[in-house]
């Protein structure tokens, strides 16, 4: 059974940093490609950003140079640190897990999902 367990959400304020960490169990880790969407009220969930097995990165234009995202495969966990937050980035963010080739446009019941974590950035 795939678990993908979030955890690291919280309340900051703005400017103010956060990482979210999500490990993983029941996938090949080294196969799949790992990543975060988020959903903010009255929005569609959107990619913030994506990682494959080589590191190769991903990211939404409105989290480029702000956020990380990064993956320890000894530990089967990927982690997204985010930096100079802003409300803007109040959402609940998803751990997901999918093949590399379509981790950019998952859909909720495509791959695998986490619970979520709540964001919340007060200005």
């Amino acid at each position: 059974q795939v678990q993908l367990v979030e955890s690291g959400g919280g309340l900051v304020q703005a400017g103010g940093s956060l990482r979210l960490s999500c490990a993983a169990s029941g996938i090949i880790f080294d196969v799949y490609a790992m990543g975060w969407y988020r959903q903010a009220p009255g929005k569609q969930r959107e990619l913030v950003a994506a990682i494959t097995t080589e590191s190769i990165t991903n990211y939404a234009d409105s989290v480029k140079g702000r956020f990380t995202i990064s993956r320890d495969n000894a530990k089967n966990t990927v982690y997204l640190q985010m930096n100079s937050l802003k409300p803007d980035d109040t959402a609940v963010y998803y751990c997901v897990s999918d093949l590399p080739w379509a981790i950019a446009t998952m859909r909720p019941g495509d791959g695998y999902w986490g619970q979520g974590t709540q964001v919340t950035v007060s200005s």
